[in-house]
């Protein structure tokens, strides 16, 4: 099937799935001008007599196509789940949408959603800090003592993502999962993410731990370095 233009091919998919809807929008790697091969459009719908949210995939006009269908308030509850998470996936597609239809009621939406990304998330507290310390300092244990390969690689993979997300949200930073843990370090930081590539790619291609320990203690060591000894979760007055 022939593949149209994506701006084209979202339009005419409104026009035929969603013709009396208030406002969509097209966001994702179409609209930032990182499509591959393999992208999709995301297609966010914004109708009125919608009694719920609802998502949901097809194929149309020669391309895989993920619609998002919200009604004028429900919405709200997905960025609010997604701040919650910290990984702003509605606040940034409504952000960054190009808008494709409007009957007025798109400004003060994409207005809502820049200023929540521009915010940031919550800030950890003292307490969080402490926590995500010692679960790092936990898995480098694990990574340092392992000698099976297999189980390295995936302590290895979840070092990446505990470091990735104790380093932005420490720096009170969006986080991502998948591509979006890169994507997310470089919209921080680019030189402490070459440094946090290099060093897992060192260790997964030749098996060497030294520079993913050396990172690991870099990101700690700001915050009183790895925690082990005195570490408590839950105790209180009423767990002596």
């Amino acid at each position: 099937m022939k593949r149209f233009d994506p701006v084209v091919a979202a339009k005419q998919f409104i026009d035929k799935h969603f013709p009396n809807c208030q406002g969509a929008l097209l966001a994702g790697s179409v609209v930032r001008g990182e499509a591959t091969e393999t992208s999709d459009l995301d297609i966010v719908i914004f109708d009125k007599r919608l009694t719920s949210s609802y998502r949901e995939s097809m194929f149309d006009f020669g391309w895989a196509i993920e619609v998002f269908a919200h009604n004028l308030t429900s919405y709200k509850y997905f960025i609010q789940m997604d701040c919650k998470a910290a990984k702003p996936s509605m606040p940034r597609m409504i952000s960054e949408g190009s808008i494709l239809r409007d009957e007025g009621i798109l400004e003060s939406i994409k207005k809502e959603a820049k200023d929540i990304l521009e915010k940031g998330p919550e800030i950890w507290s003292e307490e969080i800090v402490s926590t995500k310390r010692y679960f790092i300092t936990d898995a480098l244990d694990d990574f340092l003592g392992s000698n099976n390969r297999a189980e390295e690689i995936f302590i290895a993979n979840t070092l990446a993502d505990l470091v990735h997300e104790f380093v932005l949200r420490t720096n009170r930073q969006w986080i991502g999962s998948s591509k979006w843990i890169i994507r997310a370090l470089n919209q921080y930081d680019e030189k402490f993410t070459e440094e946090f590539v290099e060093a897992f790619n060192v260790f997964y291609i030749t098996g060497e731990k030294n520079k993913v320990v050396e990172l690991v203690d870099k990101v700690l060591e700001p915050y009183g370095g790895r925690l082990f000894e005195g570490f408590s979760l839950g105790k209180g007055k009423d767990n002596p």
